[in-house]
């Protein structure tokens, strides 16, 4: 008996020590490329250019950051995109939240057909152009809006949320609710929504993430480049190479050459920083939030 456990014991700390390992050679792959994109920005772009620079900066320069900033185009991107992901994000929780709730009582008639209508819709979906033409004849091509209300409401998200009323708030507590003479809006607003800020931070993470990383929705209904996102101002500058805004007239070709690859891994750190800043402080409401909300009770 002793021998088993030993043994037990044994392929335990082997199969630790082997996840260990995989963690460790997955967050190398992680942070390698991000450190040679913030490493890339703060070097001379010249030797950017030559593909010298790895993993740790040389020639340190802020020249491509000042180029970028400098840039309007760049600000009016990133005002845009600070607009669409907070007004998104704040349609998205509030519409989520108000489908989830019935969905997770077990009094709603018909709760059953519409969740499976709406799960229908995670793998059936309409294709570009019938969705596209939905959103020309609301008259929503060429405006804000449509940044935002075509992805308004995401059905997985609302599962999760679905999932973490049904199992974390009790049903006695709503129980009680009912019979003090609460109402469903006000059960809602003062019982489910206090108990339910893990959830709330976590979706409103996923959804922030979602619009601040939005390029498509972009690319198909906005012709005005006044109301470009930034991940679009970065598409161009990446795919298209765009960088004209960027480089002065007496400057030679190869000085564009060399400014336009700074230029490139600058915009890609300023794009990602607001993203990179924010997800630390929503990490410890993953366990809670989204774990408990991904199990089926």
């Amino acid at each position: 008996m002793l021998k088993k456990q030993n043994a037990i014991q044994n392929n335990d700390v082997w199969f630790n020590l082997a996840m260990y390992a995989f963690l460790v050679v997955l967050t190398l792959f992680i942070v390698f490329p991000l450190l040679h994109v913030f490493s890339s920005s703060l070097s001379s772009p010249a030797l950017v250019a030559k593909g010298q620079i790895l993993f740790w900066p040389e020639e340190l320069t802020l020249k491509s950051y000042i180029n970028v900033l400098k840039n309007s185009t760049v600000w009016n991107g990133y005002r845009n995109t600070i607009l669409y992901t907070v007004l998104g994000t704040a349609i998205n929780v509030v519409l989520t939240v108000l489908a989830a709730y019935p969905l997770s009582r077990s009094d709603l008639k018909g709760g059953r057909v519409i969740l499976g209508i709406l799960i229908l819709t995670m793998y059936f979906q309409g294709g570009i152009i019938p969705t596209y033409l939905v959103v020309k004849q609301l008259g929503l091509v060429n405006s804000m809006w449509a940044m935002i209300l075509p992805s308004a409401i995401n059905t997985f998200n609302l599962i999760i949320m679905r999932t973490y009323f049904m199992n974390t708030i009790p049903k006695e507590l709503q129980e009680a609710a009912f019979i003090d003479g609460c109402s469903n809006t006000r059960i809602l607003l003062d019982v489910v929504l206090p108990l339910s800020k893990p959830i709330l931070a976590v979706i409103s993470l996923y959804y922030a993430v979602h619009h601040w990383n939005d390029f498509f929705n972009g690319l198909i209904y906005l012709s005005d480049r006044s109301l470009f996102p930034l991940q679009l101002v970065l598409r161009e500058i990446l795919i298209q190479s765009k960088v004209d805004d960027f480089a002065t007239l007496d400057k030679g070709f190869t000085d564009r050459i060399f400014d336009s690859e700074g230029i490139k891994y600058a915009i890609i750190m300023v794009a990602s920083l607001p993203m990179l800043i924010l997800y630390p402080f929503m990490q410890r409401f993953f366990v809670k939030g989204a774990l408990i909300g991904s199990i089926k009770g």
